[in-house]
């Protein structure tokens, strides 16, 4: 269905609305947009050529794909389950959550850190069999999910609540087994959503500091001891000053763009058909 467009009038009202929106476009848009030209071209490059740099970034667009794969391999399942059963407690548990976005995300690697730590509960067991998260890639990709998985799972969520119920119950009396209707029926239809929902939660994964300097700061990756983007910013503007972080937060500014680019489009393209 075509969409039409309504224009705001330019009364008093509209004015007022329209200069207020002004003020919030360039409050939000000023920061990206001087960053992102406040270094060359050339100087980009040679930052990107950086060792340091380059390992950082792979790595940490690397963890960020890893957390989303385990997100969508557990978080589609609960994604389904809550759009399609009523149950005692469901919007609590929806609530719950969403609680890693809203928490303090140094509050949140505490909180990993009292569950994957060594001595603790999952972490004792995940030592057992070899797997450690403390200053390992494993910490850095759980610090990930732990605070982008939620994109996920609301985004999935709303779109199987798109999908007809009535579709998969045919699905159903025709002869198909649950996990077929899933497969054929139910999944098709929410592509989008998941699609968008994962990149959502990629692009919160690779801009996560907090989580993941509390449970894994520096870890092994191709044979060095990198730290994840937004830690090695920290780091440079801690150490060297901002003219060495700006170029760093420049080709993640950037890498964000892309992505959230890819989502607006993938969505407009959904909301046109």
């Amino acid at each position: 269905m075509r969409r039409t467009r309504t224009w705001v009038r330019f009364n008093t009202f509209g004015f007022v609305f329209l200069i207020l929106a002004l003020a919030m476009l360039v409050f939000i848009l000023t920061p990206i947009i001087k960053t992102c030209f406040s270094s060359s071209p050339g100087t980009i490059w040679k930052t990107l050529l950086d060792d340091d740099v380059y390992l950082s970034i792979l790595m940490t667009a690397f963890c960020g794909l890893l957390a989303t794969m385990v997100g969508l391999v557990l978080g589609v399942p609960l994604a389904y389950l809550l759009a399609r059963h009523d149950f005692c407690g469901k919007r609590l548990l929806e609530s719950l959550i969403d609680v890693p976005i809203v928490i303090p995300h140094s509050a949140a690697g505490i909180a990993l850190l009292f569950v994957f730590g060594k001595q603790q509960i999952f972490g004792q067991f995940f030592y057992e069999i070899g797997l450690r998260f403390v200053d390992t890639m494993a910490g850095v990709v759980v610090a990930m999910m732990f605070v982008s998985v939620p994109f996920l799972i609301d985004s999935t969520r709303d779109g199987f609540k798109s999908v007809d119920v009535r579709l998969e119950k045919v699905a159903r009396s025709l002869g198909a087994s649950p996990w077929r209707t899933f497969w054929r029926v139910s999944l098709p239809l929410t592509w989008r959503s998941v699609v968008s929902g994962s990149i959502m939660m990629w692009a919160r994964a690779i801009s996560e500091f907090g989580a993941i300097l509390i449970l894994a700061y520096h870890v092994p990756f191709f044979g060095e001891h990198p730290a994840v983007a937004p830690v090695l910013i920290f780091e440079r503007f801690n150490n060297f000053g901002l003219d060495a972080a700006r170029p760093i937060a420049v080709l993640v500014i950037v890498i964000s763009l892309i992505a959230f680019v890819a989502l607006r489009m993938l969505t407009n393209k959904e909301e046109g058909t």
